[in-house]
């Protein structure tokens, strides 16, 4: 009988350990580790049947118990149908509807056209967006709802109208006063965190505001956000999983002095400066289900 070697003996020991690891992980659990969590969180068409809760960070969370908004109602209508991004928690539904019915009825906005919200479970998406995760985001277009209701075909084709035309000045042949008086709206309310607009566009309302000013600290200048501004809500109440952006205090009150100066100046435009030495090449890693808080393992799971 021929004695086996140390060297196989420490072979033989490690695969067996590997097949019992292997066993008792439970079945996926290791590929949906190493799947990226935007392909998980995208391919699953329901919400989850829970209450609702907003879960982790904007940009690193999910959401359970979601609602959809109707793709059409008396002040709005969705657009892009196809990416499945009506999804959000109940509070911003209702935030929607009530922007919708108060810009028409105060403001001469006819109707909203509504663009992404999140997917049935939050998560992270496929493209397009790296916030969005916790139905606590929306994109509301600065194209006014037509008169009739838009085909389906139409919701995927039509594209939005950009209000910008060049890094520090809207196009006053699109720009209107119902623009201005919109987005005050939705930053008026109190459930409100943040505002983001293309920076010419937060010059456009510092010169229009008068009387209390105070509901443009909200409004955030921030590149892409040409054809839409995005409304962010606070954290509901009671949501303990959920977290906060740092509210914005900028130092004048506004927004409209120094911060803006910047956004209208050449550094957040200019190109980056090579470097002295070649960098490393950055290995961009998507993430993944273990990245994201752990009770959205159970949210992605639960039929």
């Amino acid at each position: 009988m021929r004695l086996l070697t140390a060297k196989t003996l420490i072979a033989l020991s490690s695969a067996f350990a590997a097949a019992i690891l292997s066993a008792a992980t439970p079945l996926g659990a290791s590929s949906a580790d190493k799947t990226p969590a935007k392909e998980l969180f995208g391919k699953v068409t329901t919400p989850a049947p829970l209450a609702a809760r907003s879960i982790g960070f904007y940009a690193k969370g999910c959401l359970a118990g979601a609602t959809k908004l109707a793709v059409n109602g008396p002040g709005w209508q969705a657009m892009r149908l196809s990416r499945n991004r009506l999804w959000g928690h109940p509070r911003l539904i209702a935030l929607i509807e009530r922007l919708s019915r108060d810009a028409r009825e105060y403001d001469g906005w006819p109707g909203l056209l509504v663009g992404d919200l999140s997917q049935p479970r939050g998560g992270p998406m496929l493209n397009g967006h790296a916030s969005h995760q916790i139905g606590l985001d929306a994109d509301i277009w600065l194209t006014q709802m037509p008169s009739r209701i838009l085909t389906d075909q139409e919701r995927e084709d039509l594209q939005a109208t950009s209000v910008i035309l060049d890094r520090s000045h809207v196009n006053p042949k699109i720009w209107t006063e119902a623009h201005a008086k919109l987005i005050k709206r939705a930053a008026s309310y109190s459930e409100v965190a943040r505002i983001f607009v293309h920076p010419p566009i937060k010059k456009a309302l510092c010169g229009w505001a008068t009387g209390n000013r105070s509901w443009l600290a909200k409004v955030r200048p921030y590149y892409g956000h040409t054809y839409h501004f995005h409304i962010r809500m606070k954290c509901p109440a009671g949501d303990s999983g959920c977290t906060n952006q740092p509210s914005p205090g900028p130092g004048d009150g506004t927004g409209c002095g120094d911060e803006l100066s910047y956004w209208l100046g050449e550094k957040p435009w200019a190109p980056e400066a090579p470097p002295k030495k070649p960098p490393k090449p950055k290995v961009l890693r998507p993430l993944l289900l273990s990245n994201l808080p752990s009770d959205c393992r159970g949210i992605l799971k639960i039929q």
